[in-house]
């Protein structure tokens, strides 16, 4: 039985349940005038998102182009799909670093330990030498910075940007990824870094 088979065995059956089969008028359609918005304040929307504990990251990148390695600080990543192994992190559209990310293809996902607090400072500040002193070695599948001591590692090639209102959603296809069974997270909550404990 092909596709349309199986749609009419579907609705030959809902319509026997007494189930509706046709679709209801789609609803009526109109803009949504600035009055009838109801504002956010950006103050209390930080406030309330940072209520949010997440791990804590460093994005790099080797930029040939651009004199070599880039990163910077995120938050804001996530596992997106097993098959394939997708992963995904947004960034600012106003990144000075995210074009030097999007210009080499690849990146390295950092997970920070619980005391890498003072290498996600470093690596948050805007238009510093954010490498400097800081070892590194490159991930074996893209050649991004792979940085030392981290518990875990994930290395991509981008799959895919989506626009999300002032970031960026950026996807990577996984290439290689590692991590130590050791060693504890560093977490972030209400503006302040923190460990997990049980």
């Amino acid at each position: 039985m092909g596709h349309a088979g199986m749609a009419a065995a579907a609705v030959r059956y809902l319509s026997s349940a007494g189930a509706p089969t046709t679709a209801a008028p789609p609803p009526r359609l109109r803009a949504v005038r600035d009055d009838e918005r109801l504002p956010v304040d950006q103050a209390v929307f930080r406030r309330v998102l940072g209520h949010f504990a997440t791990g804590v990251t460093v994005v790099t990148a080797y930029d040939e182009e651009g004199g070599g390695p880039a990163g910077f600080a995120c938050q804001s990543f996530a596992s997106l799909s097993l098959d394939p192994p997708l992963v995904a992190f947004m960034v600012s559209r106003t990144s000075t670093t995210w074009p030097r990310i999007a210009r080499a293809g690849a990146f390295c996902v950092n997970v920070l330990g619980a005391d890498q607090a003072g290498l996600c400072r470093a690596f948050a500040v805007s238009g510093a030498d954010k490498f400097a002193g800081v070892p590194y070695d490159p991930a074996p599948a893209t050649g991004s910075p792979r940085l030392a001591a981290v518990p875990a590692w994930v290395d991509c090639t981008i799959q895919a940007v989506h626009t999300g209102g002032d970031h960026l959603i950026v996807v990577g296809r996984v290439a290689a990824l590692g991590a130590r069974d050791d060693g504890e997270p560093l977490l972030f909550h209400r503006g302040r870094f923190g460990r997990f404990t049980e």
